[in-house]
Parts: C-alpha cells; structure tokens; sequence
C-alpha cells in the first residue's frame, strides 16, 4: 500500500474517470476542521459552511464533468449527535452532486462491512481513510490488490443494496426512533 497525503490524496479525487465510491462506518469523527461547525449544530446556531466549501466545490467540478460520486453512511440507531449532524451536512454534498445513502448498523451483519472506511475509485483502486489517534485526517492508503478491491466492490454491493437514499431515510422511522 501507498501512502498519499495532501495534494496526493486530493488528486485522486480529479483523476478518477466513471466513479467515487465512499464508505463510512464509524459513527463518529472527531477531526479538528469539523469541531467548531459541530459544536454550531450543537448550540443551534448558523453554519455558514465556508470549511466545508472546497469539499462542495471539488464535488460540482467532478460530478458536472459525468462523474459520479457516491457514499454510504452505516450508522447506529438511534442517532448520536454526530449522526444528526451529519444528516443536516448531506443536504449540501448532495446539492453538490453526491449520492448519499444510509444504512442503519443493525440491519447488516458487521462481518458483511470493511472495519475501516474507504474510497473506491472507478472499480480499480481502494484508498483506506486513515484518521491521528487525535481525529486528524492523516491521509489514504492506497491498493490495486485484485484481492482487497474485490472484496471492497463486495461490500460497496451489499451495503448499496440494502442501503436508503438521503431523502428516503430523513423520511423513516430511523431518524426519529
């Protein structure tokens, strides 16, 4: 595996051809760029998502040149507070041009899931996310191994399947148990 960090990791995101594919399976973030628009949420107050916008721009460049960007979310229910803000965050990737689905944990056998998440590019390349003990984002690892980028496009399957669109789930009885 190959460790790309910064501009390295960012590229990825510019030279992929049909597809990005992004799965998460941690309720969870703690990343220092998200702490104070969290803590926002938190107190009920205005986000006006400038720390979020080079994300949101880099998302409508790739998805208006026919690319595709799509993520699914595997979260506990109920929903902690991450979860909730999260739900609120989508609503903007996906006026960028993400397809974001979630699937609740408990409707899908742990074992059917990777332990950590990952980005799957164009059905080829794996890139595990690797977050600092302290929440920093410290890059991607990245693989071609046909081993781990068929078990990756296995599990991207599974979770896409059973998995419900954004507007769907904001819609169901997960988010308000």
């Amino acid at each position: 595996m190959n460790l790309l960090q910064g501009e390295a990791f960012d590229v990825l995101f510019r030279t992929f051809e049909r597809e990005a594919f992004h799965l998460e399976v941690q309720d969870s973030y703690h990343t220092p760029e998200e702490s104070g628009p969290f803590q926002l949420f938190l107190s009920g107050q205005p986000d006006d998502l400038a720390w979020h916008k080079p994300w949101l721009d880099l998302i409508r460049e790739v998805t208006t040149s026919g690319k595709r960007v799509t993520r699914a979310r595997v979260v506990t229910v109920p929903h902690g507070d991450y979860t909730r803000w999260g739900l609120t965050v989508a609503e903007h990737n996906i006026a960028a041009g993400e397809d974001i689905r979630w699937l609740p944990r408990h409707l899908i056998d742990a074992a059917d899931l990777t332990t950590d998440d990952y980005w799957l590019f164009d059905n080829e390349r794996v890139v595990f996310t690797i977050f600092e003990p302290g929440g920093q984002f410290a890059g991607g690892a990245l693989t071609t191994d046909p081993v781990i980028v068929a078990h990756c496009r296995a599990v991207r399957d599974r979770v896409w399947e059973r998995a419900i669109p954004h507007q769907q789930y904001r819609a169901s009885d997960h988010v308000t148990a």
